[in-house]
């Protein structure tokens, strides 16, 4: 039970970094903060609302994983 765990983890995590990659840059970086600060609020695409979700599901499946599996409470 613990190895397939570790490996939906290990999934998880890779997926994770992928899906991070995968979204858009919200601004300028640090240079957008003097910027004009409008340009910051922009409403997000559905795209990118659907990729938000996923990418908070496969966070919370991680790190409960990563909590769950440190933890020990399965043997």
């Amino acid at each position: 039970m613990i190895q397939v765990l570790s490996w939906i983890w290990v999934i998880s995590g890779v997926l994770l970094i992928l899906l991070v990659l995968l979204h858009s840059p919200k601004g300028d970086g640090m240079g957008g903060i003097a910027a004009s600060g409008s340009s910051m609020f922009n409403s997000a695409s559905s795209a990118e609302a659907s990729l938000n979700k996923i990418t908070w599901i496969f966070l919370i499946i991680f790190l409960s994983l990563a909590i769950i599996l440190s933890a020990g409470w399965i043997s």
